[in-house]
């Protein structure tokens, strides 16, 4: 159990370093590459994981009922170790220290979105298919932003000081799309990336037929109106909260993504179960959508 569990971990950190390095190498930003990928592997990872572990339980479920009470007590037997090592290195240890409220407040949120979600599905079974592309795009995206405004705040000030050309916290949302500085830049190229993105992965999913809704014309303006305002929403937000934590002295790095890939997963299934709602109001009510 405990090597299987490890592996993934492992190799995961493996891609990671492999990703960074190769990124300095061929003169490419990590922050444009590395968070992305860092975020479809663990996904991936824990997905693999929950599966499998799903699949060893319901096949034990009625000959070995003690299994399930063995794998939490060694995960529980486990986490003061873990801890202990993470506290051992110094470069692991702010984050044992301060990461708890990220994650733990990140998993309140997304889970009010997946409430959102279970509610919504049993009317439109269509959203089932959108609801990870729609949180996917907007989550990695916002991340590619999160990473390079917390870079660009370590390398031109020091913790609790904004630099020169982020004089406050609280931003015009015009400031934050149409400024001439590279942050405002990398927003509108970021922004500009969400309709061709979602269109690649919506007609992918109609062609291989793995939805539950048709693609009318209907559709794919009120669906591409959702994702837009989604990462809109969250580009902003990013801006705002990174420059808040920075001004109280606390590191982006270790913070700001959870919050907003959380968000990015409230936000996305929000506006989804709106547009879907939205489209059966309207007409566009067969049984793809949801009758």
């Amino acid at each position: 159990m405990e090597s299987h569990c490890w592996k993934p971990g492992t190799h995961s950190g493996l891609v990671m370093v492999a990703v960074i390095v190769s990124s300095r190498h061929c003169n490419i930003n990590p922050d444009n590459v590395a968070t992305p990928i860092a975020a479809s592997l663990g996904d991936l990872t824990t997905l693999a994981l929950l599966s499998w572990i799903a699949s060893l339980l319901f096949a034990a479920i009625d000959e070995r009922q003690w299994l399930a009470p063995v794998i939490i007590g060694i995960c529980a037997l486990l986490t003061p170790v873990w801890g202990w090592i993470a506290a051992k290195n110094k470069y692991t240890k702010e984050v044992l220290d301060t990461g708890w409220t990220p994650v733990i407040s990140a998993m309140l949120i997304s889970s009010i979105g997946g409430l959102i979600l279970d509610f919504t599905v049993s009317n439109f079974k269509g959203i089932a298919v959108y609801q990870p592309v729609i949180n996917g795009v907007g989550g990695n995206l916002v991340a590619v932003q999160a990473s390079r405004i917390s870079t660009s705040l370590h390398q031109d000030s020091r913790l609790g000081k904004l630099p020169h050309y982020a004089s406050s916290v609280c931003l015009n949302p015009l400031s934050v799309f149409c400024s001439q500085g590279g942050h405002a830049r990398t927003a509108r190229l970021l922004l500009m990336m969400v309709i061709p993105g979602h269109l690649i992965f919506s007609y992918t999913i109609s062609y291989l037929q793995a939805g539950h809704t048709s693609l009318t014309p209907i559709f794919v303006a009120v669906y591409l109106v959702a994702a837009i305002l989604q990462v809109f929403m969250l580009l902003y937000i990013c801006q705002v909260m990174i420059h808040w934590m920075w001004t109280h002295r606390i590191d982006p790095d270790n913070s700001a993504i959870p919050y907003l890939t959380a968000l990015g997963d409230l936000l996305g299934t929000s506006l989804l179960a709106v547009a879907f709602k939205f489209l059966y109001l309207v007409g566009d009510r067969d049984s793809d959508v949801g009758d």
